[in-house]
């Protein structure tokens, strides 16, 4: 019975989503051909020829962190491009857009290469709402020398797509795709067709209710491993305010309690006394905004 409400609440899902939904959205565009259309539109250059198109792509940054990115294409330039959908603005400013940049730097070279065979790039936004505010379709931002006002040509390119704007012109009909929950309202073929199969086809509906599954259970295990992580921090919270009471140093608790980490004791005994003497823990773990 779980399984069965549980599927039919999956199809109603599926019948609400968007391209401005990021589950929906890496499906459709990991298709090279839905990939090319959409480069072609937002770089408006028609001779985009795309070669490998990849959704949810972890990468690692130096710390081994993996970070995954809605859409990692290639073209026949060895252009290297990244597509994310944002419907809030806070996922969308400016340094997530030069962490993006640098990690595809990081990942793209290997040992031995040169700095000017670094790839172009394009880390592309496309946001629900205007992030700059100025009331445009799309901005373009790239490095410029302010003495000279010329390009700093580092190939390093970031832009915004401002969904909001749905006139006639090739990038806002398909901002207007990216808006429809059904197929029939999409202007663009190449776009209709992959949506249809996915809400509308027996072996893509499937596809999809897989890919919900799997996103259910990877959500059950972050929070879990979150849960688990801030269930340690919380503990550590408390016994650091406990050996305040004896030890003045972040590095006598941090010996006493087998602990590496000095820097996250100090801050702990820096906060801890705003919520003495009882000493909070929860308020103090709000408190770290760790």
């Amino acid at each position: 019975m779980d399984f069965e409400k549980k599927h039919q609440e999956d199809l109603q899902r599926l019948r609400g989503f968007r391209l401005l939904d990021d589950d929906f959205m890496t499906k459709v565009f990991e298709d090279i051909s839905c990939a090319e259309l959409l480069l072609r539109i937002i770089l408006n250059d028609e001779g985009i020829r795309v070669l490998e198109a990849h959704s949810q792509r972890g990468i690692k940054n130096l710390q081994g962190r993996s970070v995954k990115l809605d859409i990692l294409a290639v073209d026949s330039h060895n252009r290297v491009f990244n597509v994310e959908v944002q419907r809030s603005d806070r996922g969308a400013g400016a340094k997530r857009a030069r962490y993006n940049s640098a990690l595809i730097d990081a990942n793209v070279t290997e040992p031995g290469d040169q700095y000017e065979d670094l790839n172009e790039t394009f880390v592309i936004f496309i946001t629900e709402n205007d992030v700059m505010k100025a009331g445009l379709p799309i901005y373009h931002i790239d490095r410029v020398v302010r003495e000279t006002g010329k390009l700093f040509e580092d190939e390093e390119h970031i832009i915004y797509v401002n969904s909001q704007i749905k006139d006639e012109t090739k990038l806002g009909r398909l901002m207007h795709d990216f808006s429809c929950t059904n197929a029939k309202d999409m202007h663009n073929k190449v776009l209709a067709d992959r949506v249809r199969y996915f809400k509308e086809d027996e072996r893509g509906v499937a596809i999809m209710c897989r890919e919900m599954e799997i996103m259910r259970n990877q959500a059950h295990e972050e929070g879990v491993e979150i849960g688990i992580k801030k269930g340690r921090m919380l503990q550590l919270i408390k016994q650091v305010c406990a050996k305040m009471q004896k030890f003045s140093s972040a590095e006598e608790i941090a010996n006493d309690l087998v602990e590496q980490d000095v820097l996250l004791i100090q801050k702990i005994m820096d906060v801890a006394p705003n919520f003495g003497p009882d000493y909070n823990v929860d308020a103090i773990y709000k408190a770290l905004n760790l």
